[in-house]
C-alpha cells in the first residue's frame, strides 16, 4: 500500500512540477508569437507545431546522452533523478502549452488587438488583457500539458531509471507489474492514471463549451 500510495505521489508531484515550468516558459513565448511581430516569426510557430507530436523516447535518449556522466551535464549528476524526470516532461509539455497559448492569443489579438491599441496601449501593455481574455483557454493549455507529462513512459523510463522509491511512476510501475505478472497494482494505477485522464478531458471539454458561449454572447 506505501509503494501505491509513494509511486501515485511522485507522478503527480513531477508531473505538477513540469507543467509548472513548462507553463512559466509557454507562456510569454506563446502570447509573444501572437501579439509581437517579428523576422522568423512563421518558421518559430511550425516548428513548435511541429514539436507537438514530438517522440517522447527520442527526447529521453537525446537526454540521457545530455546527462550522462559522459555527457556534457554529467557533471550535475541529473541522471536517474527525479529532476532529470521533470526535465523531460517540461520538454514534452512546451509545444502543446505553447501551441495552444499561441492560437488563443492570435484569435483575441485579431479580435481586440485593435481596440486595444487604438485606446493607447502598446502591444507589451495589452498582453495582460489579451491573457484576461483567453483565461479559460489558458486553463485548457495546462491541464493538456499535465495530461501529456502525467501519462508519459517512454522519456521517465531512460532519464529516471525506474528505480523503486526514487524514480518510479504510475506508467513506469505499470510497464514493470505487468511483466512481472503483478496485475493487481498494475491495474489499481491503470485506475488512478484512467481517473486523472477522464477528470482532465472533462475539464477541458467543459472549459472550452464556456469559453464558446462567452464568445457567442460577445457577439
Amino acid at each position: 500500500m506505501q509503494d501505491f500510495l509513494d509511486i501515485v505521489a511522485l507522478s503527480i508531484s513531477v508531473s505538477l512540477a513540469a507543467t509548472a515550468v513548462a507553463t512559466a516558459i509557454s507562456l510569454p513565448i506563446g502570447t509573444a508569437l501572437a501579439v509581437f511581430p517579428f523576422r522568423g516569426r512563421r518558421s518559430v510557430i511550425v516548428l513548435i507545431n511541429a514539436f507537438f507530436g514530438l517522440p517522447p523516447v527520442v527526447v529521453g535518449l537525446v537526454l540521457y546522452l545530455v546527462l550522462s556522466r559522459s555527457g556534457p551535464l554529467g557533471f550535475l549528476a541529473l541522471l536517474f533523478t527525479p529532476t532529470a524526470m521533470v526535465i523531460a516532461q517540461t520538454i514534452l509539455a512546451i509545444p502543446i502549452i505553447a501551441a495552444l497559448v499561441h492560437r488563443a492569443s492570435e484569435r483575441a489579438w485579431a479580435r481586440y488587438g485593435d481596440e486595444l491599441t487604438s485606446d493607447g496601449a502598446t502591444r507589451l501593455q495589452a498582453v495582460p488583457q489579451i491573457l484576461m481574455i483567453i483565461r479559460a483557454d489558458l486553463v485548457t493549455a495546462v491541464l493538456a500539458g499535465f495530461g501529456r507529462t502525467v501519462s508519459e513512459v517512454g522519456a521517465v523510463i531512460l532519464v529516471g531509471g525506474n528505480i523503486r522509491g526514487l524514480t518510479r511512476t504510475m506508467t513506469t510501475a505499470i510497464a514493470l507489474q505487468t511483466s512481472q505478472g503483478d496485475l493487481a497494482l498494475a491495474l489499481a494505477l491503470g485506475a488512478v492514471l484512467v481517473g486523472i485522464s477522464i477528470s482532465i478531458s472533462a475539464t477541458v471539454f467543459a472549459l472550452a463549451g464556456r469559453a464558446r458561449s462567452a464568445g457567442s454572447d460577445e457577439a
